[in-house]
């Protein structure tokens, strides 16, 4: 299922900090619980609790990892994008 036109993921990796941000195409409300619940999910399932960032101006969420030596971020973000259904991301490069 092609879920882009709802939810655009877009991955930034550099040395030890990675972070996705997942841009919704509408203010709607139950497609949020949806990318949080799936991020809870995501949670339980890997024992990794990243920092998340929401911005409701942007209608914008961002996951990020701070100093991940062990690059457990990778297997977070695939986890989270096979939850959510989407099947690829924008671009390497967020902008904010």
């Amino acid at each position: 299922m092609d879920r882009c036109s709802q939810i655009k993921a877009s991955v930034r990796m550099e040395e030890r900090y990675a972070g996705m941000c997942l841009t919704f195409a509408s203010d709607d409300q139950n497609l949020r619980n949806e990318v949080n619940e799936a991020i809870e999910r995501v949670n339980q399932a890997t024992k990794i609790i990243p920092q998340i960032w929401d911005n409701f101006e942007k209608r914008s969420l961002y996951v990020e990892f701070k100093d991940d030596v062990q690059r457990e971020c990778g297997d977070y973000f695939e986890r989270l994008l096979r939850e959510l259904k989407i099947d690829k991301c924008e671009n390497d490069v967020i902008q904010l």
